[in-house]
């Protein structure tokens, strides 16, 4: 039996469109059963399908994941080269399947680090799935949204420089339209498992106005029901955008 999207009463906030996760646990998942990092990683995945193939039964049409960090090319290499093959295996073995089921597939961050091999299959992934009117699965990978931003002042500097933009003109859809999610909705719903309460360096611009819902639950551990307690969490948020209320 499919279980139906949160129940949203009178008053309440809409269930919403677009959430944002921060995958995290792996590592301590792991080491809970005396098993390497990299085994949290490959359970990881698995909890990966599991939210990507509830997500639209939910009602979310984009969902972006936070993959790997700008900051995790600082891990020990041994893991990095786990992670490059995992994320290999995943665009490899998952696409076909994921545009069957009319899923979009986008990308967020830093390719020029990420290896020719894993770019081209990331350019196929996205070309194939394009014009997928079904989920949008963005997966942020190489990323940090302080690079991000840093990458978006640049290239409008770039544009008053060459006088095809005056600094007048600049706002904030001028800058909005030079970040990696360009063209997607911000984030109505921001999710970290594993008990840590901090953002990390993720979509810093766009989660402005961004729910936070925080869950000790370790990312591979993560299923349905946890998104659907997050859900719910989320429905009994009353956003104002800083509208006073009464």
């Amino acid at each position: 039996m499919v279980d139906a999207a949160p129940s949203i009463g009178a008053g309440e906030t809409a269930a919403p469109l677009h959430v944002a996760i921060i995958m995290d646990g792996n590592g301590r998942w792991a080491r809970a059963r005396s098993m390497p990092r990299t085994f949290g990683h490959r359970e990881g995945v698995k909890a990966v399908r599991r939210v990507v193939d509830c997500a639209p039964q939910l009602g979310i049409t984009h969902l972006t994941l936070f993959g790997f960090s700008s900051e995790n090319w600082s891990r020990p290499q041994e893991e990095v080269s786990e992670l490059m093959n995992i994320l290999r295996y995943y665009l490899r073995r998952e696409v076909a399947e994921l545009h069957k089921n009319n899923v979009r597939i986008r990308m967020l961050g830093d390719r020029a680090r990420l290896s020719a091999d894993i770019v081209a299959l990331i350019d196929n992934a996205e070309q194939l799935t394009a014009t997928n009117t079904g989920l949008c699965l963005n997966i942020a990978l190489s990323y940090g949204a302080r690079g991000e931003i840093t990458n978006a002042v640049r290239r409008i500097a770039e544009a008053v420089a060459a006088g095809t933009l005056s600094p007048a003109e600049i706002d904030d859809e001028t800058v909005q339209s030079c970040l990696d999610t360009e063209g997607l909705p911000d984030p109505d719903l921001l999710i970290r498992t594993s008990g840590e309460r901090r953002i990390s360096n993720f979509l810093l611009w766009q989660i402005a106005y961004a729910e936070l819902v925080f869950t000790d639950v370790l990312w591979p551990d993560f299923d349905r029901a946890h998104l659907v307690d997050a859900l719910e969490e989320y429905s009994r948020r009353d956003r104002r955008y800083g509208r006073a209320t009464g």
